[in-house]
């Protein structure tokens, strides 16, 4: 039986001061800085006051609770705080910049960069892991809202999950795609299958630093 189409925007969060110092953030509980903050605003004003969302979902870090604070306040949505949404666990990398850990961590670090999928980066999740955690999650959420358009704020790792699933692009293979800060992503989700419709739209924003690798 073929079931409604959830149509999605994904947001990753504003940035941060770790986003500009490329430091692995993770779980971290890091708030926006100024220009973050004014990402949010900005993204805000991408949508009109009447744009047809029925839900918003968030992960429960600050940074992206900041990042939604002002899409609630515009579109008059309630938004649904969970952990499921959550950037990935970076393990022992969590709180280094990449640099401090090529120094620090080299064996570590090296087989992060060969992006091992069943690697847990010593007490963090695996790539497999954290896949079917984001996934699982975001199909729970279609579930709950078929034929219907769901506002999505949360972070460079989750967005880089979605578009490898829409894209059939593995794991392994490194990004070649962009995860700016406070872009707009749009996806289809329908009978347990992804389709990209746009994808890294910035035109709302003055300025916005890609994820990290």
């Amino acid at each position: 039986m073929t079931q409604p189409v959830t149509r999605f925007c994904l947001v990753r969060h504003g940035e941060t001061d770790w986003n500009r110092e490329y430091r692995l953030q993770g779980h971290t509980d890091i708030p926006l800085n100024h220009a973050g903050l004014e990402q949010a605003s900005q993204l805000a004003h991408a949508f009109r006051p009447d744009h047809a969302f029925q839900a918003l979902y968030v992960s429960d870090l600050i940074r992206t609770r900041q990042t939604s604070a002002p899409l609630q306040t515009r579109l008059q949505l309630n938004a649904h705080y969970t952990p499921q949404l959550r950037e990935r666990h970076m393990g022992a990398l969590q709180g280094l910049t990449y640099a401090e850990a090529a120094e620090q961590i080299p064996d570590l670090y090296r087989r992060h960069q060969a992006r091992d999928p069943d690697f847990d980066l010593e007490g963090g999740e695996s790539l497999r892991r954290f896949r079917a955690r984001i996934l699982d999650g975001l199909a729970s959420i279609a579930a709950l809202h078929p034929g219907e358009n769901v506002l999505i704020v949360t972070h460079g790792g989750v967005l880089d999950i979605v578009y490898r699933a829409a894209t059939s692009k593995p794991l392994e293979e490194k990004r070649d795609f962009p995860i700016p800060n406070a872009a707009l992503n749009w996806l289809d989700y329908q009978n347990g299958g992804w389709t990209l419709r746009r994808w890294a739209d910035e035109s709302h924003l003055s300025s916005a630093l890609d994820e990290i690798q």
